[in-house]
C-alpha cells in the first residue's frame, strides 16, 4: 500500500499539473467498491467544478473545490488501496483495464484513477453539509517533540506497532516503520512505551528524514506505485533493511533478519538496532 511519501508525491503531482483546471464530465465504472460516496452522487458533486488544490492529508489525496482558496465548497476525497493509481494524462491516451474515474478536464487533460484490486476509495464531501476531510491521527513531518513522546508513553504495543497505528500517526506503514526503526537504531518489538525520551526524539528525527527523503526520491517503487505521470519511484534503492531479510547490513554486515510484529513482516539488523 502506497505510504505518506508515495501519496504526497502524487498530491504533488496532481496539483502541479490540475490545479486551477475545471472538470467539464465525470465518468465513473459500474464496479460499487471504490464508492464511498456513490457514483451518481459524485457525478452531481464533481460536474462543473474548479479544482483549486491538492494536497495529502494521512494517506489521502484531497482535491479541493470551489472558485478559490477562500471559497472552498467540496472537496474530492481519494484514498489508493493496495494498488491504486491516481494519473494525469489525455483523452486520446489507453484507458487501462481497470480505470474507475475518468475526470474530463476543461484543459483537456483527463484525471483518472485506476485500481486492479478495488480496495482504493472515492468520497465526495459536500462542506455545506459535512466537515472537511481530516486524518485521525498526528502529521509525522511536523510533529513537535513533546507531542511525539506523548503518543507512546505508557504503551505496552511493540514501537513497530505503534508506528502502524493511524490513529496515533498518519501515513506510516511498513516501509518507513521499519527503515526509521533502523536509522534510530531501535529494535521493533520493544515496547513503547519504556523507550527513553532520548531515544524517541531520535525515532521522530529519524521518521522525519527518512520520509523526506523518500519524498525527494520519489516514493519507494516496491510493488504498483507509480507517481502522477506513471513514472516509478527511486527510494527503494536506499532502503537499509525492508525487503533486505538474509542480506548484509550496509553498515555492520550482519544478516538482517525478518520476524513478525502485530502480524507484519519486519526487517532489522539484530547488530544496529537495541
Amino acid at each position: 500500500m502506497p505510504e505518506l511519501p508515495e501519496v504526497e508525491t502524487v498530491a504533488r503531482g496532481v496539483d502541479e499539473r490540475v490545479h486551477g483546471d475545471r472538470i467539464v464530465e465525470v465518468w465513473f465504472s459500474s464496479y460499487p467498491q471504490p464508492f464511498k460516496t456513490s457514483a451518481a452522487r459524485q457525478h452531481r458533486g464533481l460536474a462543473g467544478r474548479k479544482i483549486v488544490a491538492v494536497h495529502r492529508t494521512g494517506k489521502h489525496i484531497v482535491c479541493e473545490l470551489g472558485e478559490n482558496k477562500k471559497s472552498i465548497e467540496a472537496q474530492w476525497v481519494v484514498h489508493l488501496g493496495m494498488t491504486g493509481r491516481l494519473l494525469v494524462t489525455t483523452p486520446e491516451a489507453p484507458v487501462a483495464k481497470h480505470t474507475h474515474a475518468r475526470l474530463e478536464l476543461k484543459s483537456g487533460k483527463e484525471l483518472r484513477f485506476v485500481d486492479p484490486r478495488r480496495f482504493g476509495r472515492l468520497e465526495f464531501r459536500d462542506l455545506k453539509k459535512n466537515g472537511a476531510f481530516a486524518a485521525a491521527g498526528a502529521e509525522p513531518l511536523t510533529i513537535e517533540p513533546e507531542a511525539f513522546a506523548a503518543l507512546f508513553r505508557g504503551r505496552t504495543l511493540a514501537i513497530k506497532a505503534a508506528l502502524l497505528n493511524q490513529s496515533l500517526l498518519t501515513g506510516v506503514g511498513n516501509i518507513y516503520a521499519d527503515e526509521s526503526l533502523f536509522h534510530a537504531g531501535i529494535r521493533p518489538r520493544r515496547a513503547a512505551g519504556r523507550l527513553t525520551r532520548a531515544e524517541l526524539e531520535r525515532l521522530r528525527v529519524a521518521l522525519v528524514q527518512v520520509l523526506e527523503a523518500s519524498i525527494a526520491k520519489g516514493g519507494s517503487s516496491v510493488s504498483d506505485y507509480v507517481d502522477a505521470t506513471g513514472v516509478r519511484g527511486f527510494y527503494q534503492l536506499e532502503h537499509r533493511v525492508y525487503q533486505r531479510g538474509g542480506e548484509p547490513c550496509h553498515n555492520c554486515a550482519t544478516p538482517i533478519e525478518r520476524i513478525l510484529v502485530a502480524g507484519r513482516g519486519t526487517h532489522f539488523c539484530p547488530k544496529c538496532q537495541k
